[in-house]
């Protein structure tokens, strides 16, 4: 059980300042839309929660206001997902792909850049495009050496962090704090509930945040789901998991397409050629591609459909390199504005990981064996063996005993946050919440899942408040 907010977490609940909104900052996340303009404000939280009169951040959020006043119930605070990604463009994002008009007049679309993230007091590691740690999802180890090899990376990486000139910020980011803020928001809004839509690790979030405050938070949506409140090891491997279960779908719809990308007639081959090229470029690199990066290319792929295309065409590549590769160099990482380190931050201050090499090496032999398209990649060693500035506290608990207010989204086949993710949060929140599972594939179900009756309940209870009677299934289509 997650106790109720502390004094702590609700400083300056009294003092809380009316926000003014004013023009969005230039360099922002947000789409275009032709819909209602996008405001943005700051909001002051304290840095450390143990120390609400100490240093204070700004946080930035962003607004799509209800249009119709009379038919406005509050606020909808939205989060992407990451740790780390951006916010201030989400709801703009999820407007223009179709969120019901009668969810635009029952909230004020709330986004938000979290803590150290794009324009709320940027933190950084200090990591550039040329440092061996540029990736958060651990590449496929082959062997044990492996392992080791990579063991040396994510030290120096941990390292640095842990010496960066922002390492007392990057010790403050949590996903209990980032609850906290959302609190904040809460009341510098004015508003007694809030609402709340995340997807991804916004799914960790939400759950945090909807056990800490029970009485604060109102109508909960999770989606494409973490599993807890926090990513720790157990959750990391599951992309393994997640990857073996979607791409099955990936694979048919290659299979369909043959004489288009010669890619395999059938799912099964289409796996043994995936197998295949992966070991091939372990061995012998295609320009610009190894088979670190192949798996990794491909996994992200079966986020959704719209990648399919563009993943067959690299595989394609990768078999048979093009006769003349034009060498482009990237953009230095902003050490100031980058997911990277706020990823790293949260995900290793949360929990506590395991420090031992062995118990990494384990992971990745018996992943391999259980998922061998992915697994050895999401069991490989991360920096959070090696980290020095938390955990300093216990990951927040599921609070079962709140409101039934949560409902819980998933999509069948997911390759980061697999059906199971969904599931274990479904069991933690018992009769508060229930699970709505796609028979569909993809990371993410509402609006941009596109499934005709995950949208007709989602919106349903957005509106009504008023969650299905027992768990649903729902078809593909």
């Amino acid at each position: 059980m997650t106790p109720v907010a502390t004094a702590a977490d609700t400083a300056g609940k009294s003092a809380a300042a009316k926000v003014k909104w004013t023009a969005c900052p230039e360099g922002t996340d947000i789409p275009a839309t032709e819909l209602p303009s996008v405001q943005c404000a700051r909001v002051k939280v304290p840095l450390n929660y143990d120390k609400p009169k100490g240093k204070k951040i700004s946080l930035t959020i962003s607004r799509i206001a209800s249009g119709k006043p009379e038919k406005r119930r509050g606020i909808l605070l939205f989060n992407p997902g990451g740790p780390g990604g951006p916010g201030l463009g989400q709801p703009a994002l999820m407007v223009s792909r179709g969120l019901p008009a009668s969810v635009m007049e029952a909230y004020d679309l709330i986004g938000m850049d979290t803590r150290g993230v794009g324009k709320s007091s940027p933190v950084g590691c200090g990591f550039t495009i040329d440092d061996p740690y540029n990736s958060n999802i651990p590449p496929y180890a082959v062997n044990e050496a492996a392992v080791t090899a990579r063991a040396k990376v994510v030290e120096a990486a941990a390292d640095k962090c842990a010496k960066s000139k922002d390492a007392a910020a990057l010790e403050q980011l949590t996903t209990a704090n980032m609850a906290r803020d959302l609190d904040q928001i809460r009341i510098a809004l004015g508003e007694k509930k809030a609402s709340f839509y995340g997807a991804s690790y916004g799914s960790a979030l939400g759950a945090a945040y909807t056990s800490m405050f029970p009485q604060s938070t109102d109508r909960v949506v999770l989606d494409s789901n973490v599993g807890d409140t926090h990513l720790n090891q157990a959750g990391l491997r599951r992309f393994g998991e997640g990857f073996e279960e979607t791409f099955g779908d990936y694979a048919a719809w290659l299979a369909a397409r043959h004489e288009a990308y010669g890619l395999g007639r059938t799912p099964s081959e289409v796996r043994k050629n995936f197998v295949a090229t992966a070991e091939k470029l372990d061995k012998t690199p295609a320009p610009g591609i190894t088979g670190a990066l192949f798996r990794q290319a491909v996994f992200a792929a079966t986020y959704s459909p719209i990648s399919y295309g563009r993943a067959a065409q690299l595989w394609q590549w990768a078999i048979d390199p093009p006769g003349d590769v034009a060498s482009t160099k990237a953009a230095p990482l902003n050490p100031q504005n980058t997911a990277l380190s706020v990823f790293l931050a949260v995900t290793c201050n949360d929990v506590e990981w395991p420090k031992d090499l062995k118990t990494y090496q384990r992971a990745v032999a018996e992943d391999r064996e259980r998922y061998p398209l992915f697994g050895p990649a999401a069991a490989n060693i991360v920096p959070c063996a090696y980290w020095k500035l938390g955990p300093t506290k216990a990951p927040v608990q599921i609070n079962d005993q709140g409101p039934a207010n949560v409902l819980i989204l998933q999509n069948r086949h997911d390759p980061v946050t697999p059906l199971s993710g969904g599931e274990l949060l479904r069991d933690r929140f018992e009769k508060r919440s229930r699970l709505v599972t796609v028979e569909g594939s993809g990371h993410g179900v509402y609006v941009l899942g596109g499934n005709a009756c995950a949208l007709n309940v989602t919106t349903s209870y957005l509106l009504t408040g008023k969650l299905p009677e027992k768990d649903l299934t729902c078809p593909s289509t």
